[in-house]
């Protein structure tokens, strides 16, 4: 098992590539294209599900904040993306990734995929600036990394879709990064990472916006990156936006990846 099984050659030199990544604006991140090998990632997107379809292994947000679609665990991946997957939490690449952003403490792997997997926006959808919740909620691990692996063959820049990147001033987006085919964002989370795909998507209603999702972990982290010590996700307001600000609370996220019958238990204890 190589890296290079899946990951395209040029981009395995992540020491070249952490001067970059760290000085990059707003906050450290790289924007990789071709990053996975082409005859893999072509399966992953040709095997990917709709979404809207699915039941019990799919969350749907539907509110001012987010309309979007995403999986649930490993059980929704079909076998090229669960091959995939593999890749992206083995060792091998959790060494890569410490490389390529200078964290210091060893990097961990979800096995749960909480909030990870598959992410599916389709038209008029979205999902507001955000930093992301800070903590594993059954791990409790540090959250350090986010890896976005985009699967959109022919996306039309005029449908938008793009991956904002704000400062603290959020008052036009720093970076925006179009979600085609092949192209990967990799960037660092703290309590001040404020990203989002805030403006409703334009694509047609036979088009979405697909992507994966990966987390990545530590057991510990440099104090001034959070807030507090355990916050949930933090919706931001831009500039000119009067929309109500809420964090994803504890019920939430036991919601996503719980299964039904343990859903009632938990309800009754809260």
């Amino acid at each position: 098992m190589e890296l290079r099984d899946v990951i395209n050659p040029r981009w395995l030199d992540a020491e070249h590539l952490n001067n970059n990544y760290i000085s990059a604006s707003p906050f450290p991140h790289v924007v990789m294209e071709d990053f996975i090998n082409e005859t893999l990632l072509e399966k992953v997107a040709d095997e990917f599900p709709d979404l809207a379809k699915a039941k019990d292994e799919v969350h749907k947000f539907d509110n001012p904040r987010e309309i979007k679609l995403a999986s649930k665990g490993m059980q929704a991946l079909t076998p090229s993306a669960a091959y995939l997957t593999s890749y992206l939490q083995s060792d091998l690449f959790l060494k890569w990734l410490n490389t390529l952003t200078g964290i210091k403490e060893p990097l961990i792997s979800d096995p749960y995929l909480a909030g990870g997997g598959y992410h599916e926006i389709k038209r008029n959808g979205l999902l507001k600036v955000h930093a992301d919740f800070n903590k594993h909620h059954l791990l409790d691990l540090d959250r350090r990394l986010n890896l976005l692996l985009y699967l959109n063959k022919d996306w039309d820049d005029e449908w938008d879709g793009t991956l904002q990147l704000f400062d603290s001033s959020m008052s036009v987006p720093i970076q925006k990064i179009y979600p085609r085919f092949n192209t990967a964002v990799i960037f660092t989370t703290t309590s001040f990472t404020y990203h989002g795909h805030p403006d409703p998507l334009k694509c047609p209603s036979n088009r979405s916006r697909r992507s994966l999702a990966y987390y990545y972990f530590s057991t510990g982290r440099p104090n001034n990156e959070v807030s507090s010590d355990n916050h949930s996700t933090l919706f931001k307001e831009r500039e000119g936006e009067t929309f109500k600000t809420r964090r994803i609370g504890v019920k939430d996220v036991i919601r996503e990846i719980t299964p039904p019958i343990l859903i009632r238990v938990v309800r009754r204890i809260l």
